[in-house]
């Protein structure tokens, strides 16, 4: 069966290159402009899996992601880290000094302020994707004005690079996750050594430290932590987790004894480390 991923994007966009890169050039992608309506193409079966953007390793976590793929009961079932490598590209005939504003996906822009900060001629102004720019300037053949994309999106929507890397650090990259609504991993046991999980600790003193050291004691490596607020139980917080292991069974062993000490363990997804 032919997957048909969804993608936070258009063709041409860093989740559409995820989504090539880890399923395969022979793919369907759903075209999705946000997050939200991405999880939808998921539940509403428009899709069979997700590329999701999760953080950068310059402006860091994409906290509402992580809301959403808890909230929909999504799976992770798999990650991504693609190397980053932002361009400015505009119609032909056209210099930086020609440009009056740069319009891109808000991470984008967040990941470039260095370089405008050297041009204050520009006004920068947050859309919905990256490759979405590229495709409406050269639709609307719109002059003075730029867009921050990935070199793709200028050959497939024809438009002229201005400036290559202008990313503030040159080795920006971020990782996405692969979603679906499948309840069992697709990868096999013996392949699994990563594991994202969400729980919530008793709210007193040590409470977190010590399901920390439960990780630690089964040889579980804590790569990422990360606290949201429980909406409806005001300055009390979920930690969203990310652990990488050797031996499938002492994860095991370490789940059976958080599901005990926990207020609440959920295991978002196991899957194959692709960092190392």
């Amino acid at each position: 069966m032919r997957k048909k991923v969804a993608i936070q994007g258009i063709k041409g966009s860093y989740h559409h290159g995820v989504a090539q890169a880890y399923f395969g050039r022979d793919i369907e992608v759903d075209e999705c402009m946000s997050f939200q309506e991405l999880v939808h193409s998921l539940e509403d079966q428009k899709s069979t899996d997700a590329v999701m953007a999760i953080e950068n390793s310059i402006a860091g976590s994409i906290i509402p992601n992580y809301a959403y793929i808890d909230e929909h009961d999504l799976t992770i079932s798999g990650e991504y880290f693609l190397p980053i490598h932002h361009c400015l590209m505009a119609l032909d005939g056209q210099e930086v000094s020609d440009i009056k504003e740069v319009y891109s996906h808000p991470m984008a822009l967040l990941q470039c302020k260095e370089f405008f900060r050297g041009q204050p001629h520009i006004k920068l102004v947050e859309d919905a994707d990256t490759a979405d720019v590229a495709k409406r300037i050269h639709e609307q053949q719109l002059m003075g004005i730029a867009a921050v994309a990935g070199e793709t999106a200028a050959n497939i929507y024809q438009l002229n690079i201005l400036a290559r890397e202008i990313q503030t650090i040159k080795s920006n990259s971020t990782r996405f996750f692969i979603l679906n609504t499948r309840q069992d991993s697709e990868v096999k046991k013996d392949e699994i050594n990563k594991a994202s999980l969400k729980f919530l600790s008793d709210h007193k003193r040590g409470s977190l430290a010590t399901v920390l050291n439960v990780m630690s004691d089964c040889n579980l490596n804590l790569t990422k932590i990360q606290s949201l607020p429980i909406i409806d139980m005001p300055w009390k917080y979920s930690f969203f987790v990310d652990v990488t292991f050797t031996n499938y069974t002492d994860y095991k062993k370490a789940m059976s004894i958080l599901k005990i000490m926990a207020l609440e363990l959920k295991v978002l997804g196991e899957y194959k480390n692709q960092n190392g």
